[in-house]
């Protein structure tokens, strides 16, 4: 075991990547996916899966018990620069819904959001065309259109009742 905890460890590993992104203006490749790993776990009571093979990162516990969830990650440090893009979902593999962790310039998480594999798989079906929709790509605006937000840094976990949804009339 380890002398020092994980939290400690991804708290320093928010600093070096933000402090890297500053000093250099490239990310550390790898980096943001292991820290949103551990917020959603964290945040929204998941076990994180240790074989990294499976398809999904985590399980739920609670009320997501059971439910096989990959896990994105992506930091936003130009709000106003459009087609940012998360990573390639695992179509092919086992999996119920995904959760996008959106972190700030510091890697802090500020909101996140979750989407059931079906809506994601009509939505990259519709797209079908594509290269990108057939390797699983898709930007982050379109996750959040067709996601739920389910934890905000200001309000914490936002329960079923009190989802806002961002698909309109879908």
């Amino acid at each position: 075991m380890s002398v020092f905890s994980v939290d400690k460890l991804i708290s320093e590993a928010r600093r070096i990547a933000a402090d890297y992104r500053r000093a250099t203006g490239k990310t550390l490749g790898g980096v943001t996916g292991e820290i949103a790993e551990n917020d959603a776990a964290r945040l929204l009571d998941l076990e994180l899966s240790s074989d990294k093979n499976s398809g999904y990162d985590a399980i739920g516990k609670g009320k997501r018990a059971g439910k096989k969830i990959q896990i994105k990650g992506r930091a936003i440090f130009d709000q106003a620069k459009s087609g940012q893009r998360i990573g390639q979902l695992k179509v092919n593999q086992e999996w119920d819904s995904v959760v996008l962790v959106l972190m700030n310039e510091d890697f802090e998480p500020v909101e996140i959001y979750e989407a059931e594999r079906t809506v994601l798989m009509d939505a990259l079906d519709e797209t079908s065309d594509s290269k990108r929709s057939k390797r699983g790509a898709m930007s982050v605006s379109r996750f959040k259109h067709l996601a739920r937000l389910v934890w905000t840094n200001a309000d914490g976990v936002i329960e079923d009742g009190e989802v806002w949804d961002n698909r309109g009339n879908a």
